[in-house]
């Protein structure tokens, strides 16, 4: 049978040996799930090296918060999502955190654009199986209250957008020329390659191009 590796990386020992519990003991189909432990930040820069010589894992759970409050070391489980996608990019990360506030939720979609999150006080044996079969198959997985954070960003972006925007949106997409749009709807030119650079910024495509551009805005439903 297909083994699916899991690394659990948290600093409370008991919270990963659980995830280790639930997940080696539930029935999968077509595969059963073998989950390492590691419960601090260098054994987990260690398991991850030593996952690129060798065997990759399947699915990254990791801990945002991997040091007491009273600590002074700055770095997270985000430091160690960055350094997984840059050593093993095949294997899958997830979040695992008592953080469900939207600006540290959407942060790390911005620095590690993780496939999954899961907030700790909505992890039970049924979300936790949902999970690999999401991530494994068919990602991302989120728990109610990180979809709900992820929404929440997703309408406060809408909000950006405003009429003109999307008139510039528009007719950049019937490829009409940025220095002709200006008397089109009646504003500088200079207003429209101001608002172009703020809607790659919005969009995550700061170095794009306008085809860039208007595929995002497609994406997103602007066009």
């Amino acid at each position: 049978m297909k083994i699916v590796r899991l690394l659990s990386v948290d600093d409370h020992a008991m919270t990963a040996m659980g995830y280790k519990y639930i997940l080696e003991g539930a029935e999968f189909d077509g595969f059963q799930v073998k989950v390492d432990t590691v419960n601090t930040f260098e054994g987990a820069i260690e398991k991850i090296d030593f996952s690129q010589r060798s065997l990759p894992y399947d699915i990254l759970l990791l801990d945002i918060s991997l040091f007491p409050t009273h600590s002074n070391d700055t770095r997270s489980g985000e430091d160690l999502g960055i350094y997984a996608r840059e050593k093993v990019p095949a294997s899958k990360i997830v979040f695992m955190s008592s953080f469900s506030d939207s600006y540290r939720i959407n942060s790390l979609f911005k620095t590690v654009d993780p496939d999954g999150y899961m907030v700790k006080s909505e992890i039970d044996e049924k979300s936790l199986c949902a999970m690999v079969r999401t991530v494994l198959e068919r990602p991302p997985y989120y728990t109610a209250s990180a979809l709900s954070a992820i929404r929440k960003k997703m309408a406060n972006d809408f909000d950006l957008v405003d009429e003109t925007d999307k008139k510039i949106l528009h007719y950049i997409s019937t490829g009409t020329r940025t220095k002709d749009i200006g008397p089109i709807i009646s504003v500088a030119p200079t207003t429209v390659e101001s608002r172009k650079r703020q809607l790659k910024q919005l969009f995550g495509i700061e170095h794009g191009n306008d085809i860039e551009l208007i595929e995002e805005a497609r994406k997103r439903g602007f066009i």
